[in-house]
C-alpha cells in the first residue's frame, strides 16, 4: 500500500476501536472527509473504511478477486460475531430496493437519505444493529465502487432517523 493511501485497520481490535469511536463521536455539521479516520460523514452519519483490499486496475487472475473478497468476508464475520455478543444478531438489510429501481414509477421515488444513498451505490446488503445506548444504528458491509476499485469493509453509524425500513 503506498503512503498516499490510508492505512486500513487490519485487526479486529483496531476495527472495533474505530467502530466504538464512531458511535461516541458527534456527527459533523456538513458533509466531508473525516480528519480522524479513513472515511467521511455529514449531519447524522459517519462512514469509515475499516479495511481496504488492493485495487484491480491491472487485471489480475480471478483468484486475486476471490482472495480479496474472502479476506473481507472473514473480517466482516469476525466483527459480526463480536458485535452480536454485545447487541444480539444483526438485521440484514437489502440495500437495492432503497434505490427504487425496481419501481416502474422510479422517477417519482425519492432518493434514500445519506448515508444509505452512498451505501446503495457500492453494496447490496448491510448488517445492521440498533445501538441502544447511543440512539444510533451501526451498519457493516463490504462495498466496491466499480470492478477496478478495491473492496472496502465499511462501518456506518447514523442517527436513527435514517434507519432503513
Amino acid at each position: 500500500m503506498s503512503s498516499s493511501q490510508p492505512r486500513s485497520a487490519v485487526s479486529t481490535e483496531e476495527q472495533l476501536s474505530v467502530i466504538d469511536a464512531l458511535i461516541a463521536q458527534p456527527f459533523p455539521d456538513r458533509p466531508g472527509r473525516s480528519e480522524t479516520w479513513h472515511g467521511w460523514g455529514g449531519p447524522g452519519y459517519h462512514v469509515a473504511v475499516l479495511r481496504q483490499s488492493r485495487d484491480f486496475w491491472n487485471p489480475p487472475g480471478p483468484e486475486v478477486f476471490t482472495e480479496a473478497e474472502e479476506e473481507m468476508e472473514a473480517d466482516l464475520g469476525a466483527l459480526v460475531a463480536v458485535l452480536a455478543g454485545r447487541w444480539g444478531g444483526p438485521t440484514e438489510v437489502d440495500l437495492w430496493p432503497l434505490l427504487g429501481l425496481d419501481d416502474p414509477d422510479c422517477q417519482d421515488t425519492e432518493a434514500p437519505p445519506e448515508p444509505l444513498a452512498s451505501l446503495c451505490m457500492v453494496a447490496g446488503s448491510l448488517q445492521l444493529w440498533q445501538v441502544p445506548s447511543a440512539g444510533r444504528w451501526l451498519g457493516l458491509t463490504i462495498g466496491q465502487a466499480d470492478r477496478e476499485f478495491p473492496y472496502e469493509l465499511l462501518a456506518t453509524v447514523a442517527d436513527t432517523s435514517t434507519l432503513p425500513k
